[in-house]
């Protein structure tokens, strides 16, 4: 199999914790070099020190904000211009929970800028390069409500979609090119998200949080919640080279929870 990244730039958004942190660790494992993408400069800071590295590796990070997608652009834009990128993955924090019908138009404007509008901005800065290196790799960390809308989670859900119908057709407009583009779709994860879930659940019913995390085990068949190197090594498989005719899909991980096939 070949799994060998040497020599490729990954770009990680998302990257100072959870999900995003443990895949930028993984594709720096698999040899590549990685910028890391998130607000925060001290937390960025301590995981490039972090990420593992071989004498050839160089490992960055990039200050930006995903709801600024102009400040997105100049910045990635300037990146992919001196070490262009051939390993994108896009990945931000979940819109509030609630239900869709009682959301503010804003909370789905704000939504669609933070996920559809960002990944634009970021595919548009990095895919010259890709083009021009033919090799290319775009994953999009979303979520299973793709496949089956979670409740009370009415503006996530609506949101999601949107990216799976975009990399959908993205997939198809870039394969020629070399490039890929995949969707990951992480079940109940041990993040800050599933912190908020959990959260916004135990305020709703009055159950102590131990309850939730237990009720919410119980639809898993695993009878847990993954870890973020779970599906962070899904993500680097499909950076691999080994993945270049997986092009186009949704791949849930997630214990078996969905019910769908």
């Amino acid at each position: 199999m070949q799994l060998d990244l040497t020599g490729k730039h990954a770009l990680v958004c998302g990257a100072s914790d959870g999900i995003g942190r443990a895949t930028a660790n993984e594709l720096a494992l698999l040899g590549a070099d990685v910028t890391v993408l998130a607000r925060r400069e001290e937390a960025l800071r301590k995981v490039v020190a972090s990420l593992p590295r071989k004498e050839v590796q160089r490992h960055d990070l990039i200050v930006a904000d995903m709801a600024d997608t102009s400040g997105l652009r100049d910045a990635v834009l300037a990146l992919a211009q001196a070490r262009p990128v051939h390993i994108l993955v896009n990945n931000t924090g979940g819109p509030p929970g609630g239900a869709a019908i009682d959301a503010d138009l804003d909370a789905f404007l704000d939504a669609y800028r933070k996920h559809l509008l960002a990944n634009q901005t970021l595919a548009q800065a990095v895919v010259p390069g890709m083009r021009a290196a033919r090799y290319g790799r775009i994953v999009n960390i979303i979520s299973t409500s793709v496949y089956e809308p979670i409740p009370n989670l009415g503006v996530s859900n609506t949101t999601r979609g949107a990216v799976a119908s975009w990399a959908k057709t993205l997939s198809r407009e870039l394969a020629a090119d070399g490039i890929t583009v995949n969707n990951v779709l992480p079940g109940f994860t041990e993040t800050g998200r599933i912190a908020q879930i959990v959260e916004g659940a135990r305020a709703r019913s009055g159950k102590t949080v131990a309850e939730v995390r237990s009720e919410m085990m119980s639809l898993v068949p695993a009878r847990r919640f993954a870890d973020p190197s779970e599906p962070a090594s899904l993500i680097a498989f499909l950076c691999s080279p080994s993945a270049g005719y997986i092009n186009g899909q949704s791949i849930a991980v997630d214990g078996g929870r969905m019910n769908s096939i």
